[in-house]
């Protein structure tokens, strides 16, 4: 194939794809070197309240800024709501689907509350919570979580109440905002998952999710899309030079054969 050729349409569609998927995979990897970084701020932010010393919530402290102290151990008194308290859906026990009961304790010598994940119930058990109350004074053990917004699937908010409907009994997140819109109690801007406690062996049972403190995946996948990236930009010149080189063996083969048919 004559260095001319490499001019031909095909041939310039072929290398500007090939240039398109070097910057691809390279843009790729970069991805996950964010990913990387961003994993690495997250344990950090993690780890730092972790290991922090449990915290009192009382009066004094409400004004912290909890929402960014999520899983910060935290110990509370207060009065549970429970005319106020929701159903958060698709939730596991022990291979079954349930609800966790979201609560609002009030919290002791304030006029403020914060929601508490109580823990796993079953589906058969969505409209008889009365069963699951706490009355009185109780005190909690748990970590503080950031509230959602979204889904982790779909990125969908939950729906919107239906005509006359004024309030929804089930959520698929725990979304503080939109919570506190049909609810009485004045929310803290952050929720408790309550801890197991070896005193507590009933429903609802108690469900506490530690992160998983780890880089994971992200530096080994952005090795392979560097290396994709390589792989491409270095083989494709040496594709190009061995179609040159077989086009010219071949027009070389062909016009020995001709001068031999002409002798």
């Amino acid at each position: 194939m004559p260095t001319k050729t490499l001019l031909t349409p095909r041939w310039i569609l072929t290398t500007l794809l090939a240039l398109v998927g070097v910057g691809v995979l390279i843009r790729l990897g970069i991805w996950q070197l964010d990913r990387l970084e961003q994993r690495r701020e997250f344990n950090t932010r993690v780890m730092a309240q972790i290991y922090a010393p449990e915290m009192e919530l009382k009066a004094t402290n409400l004004a912290l800024p909890l929402y960014d102290m999520e899983y910060r151990s935290v110990v509370v008194r207060g009065e549970y709501d429970h005319s106020q308290q929701v159903l958060l859906k698709n939730q596991a026990y022990d291979n079954q689907i349930g609800y966790h009961l979201l609560t609002p304790l009030i919290i002791t010598g304030t006029d403020q509350a914060i929601l508490v994940d109580r823990g796993w119930i079953p589906l058969d058990a969505g409209e008889q919570l009365e069963a699951f109350d706490e009355p009185g004074v109780v005190t909690v053990h748990g970590l503080l979580r950031r509230p959602q917004t979204q889904n982790d699937f779909g990125r969908l908010p939950d729906p919107t109440l239906a005509p006359g409907q004024t309030r929804l009994q089930a959520w698929s997140i725990v979304n503080v905002d939109r919570l506190q819109l049909q609810m009485s109690d004045r929310l803290l801007p952050a929720y408790i998952a309550e801890a197991p406690s070896a005193a507590w062996a009933k429903m609802p049972y108690r469900q506490m999710a530690v992160p998983e403190i780890s880089e994971g995946p992200h530096f080994g996948y952005a090795i392979q899309w560097f290396t994709f990236a390589a792989i491409l930009a270095l083989g494709y010149p040496v594709f190009v030079w061995r179609q040159i080189n077989d086009t010219r063996s071949d027009t070389e083969r062909a016009q020995v054969i001709k001068e031999w048919k002409e002798v």
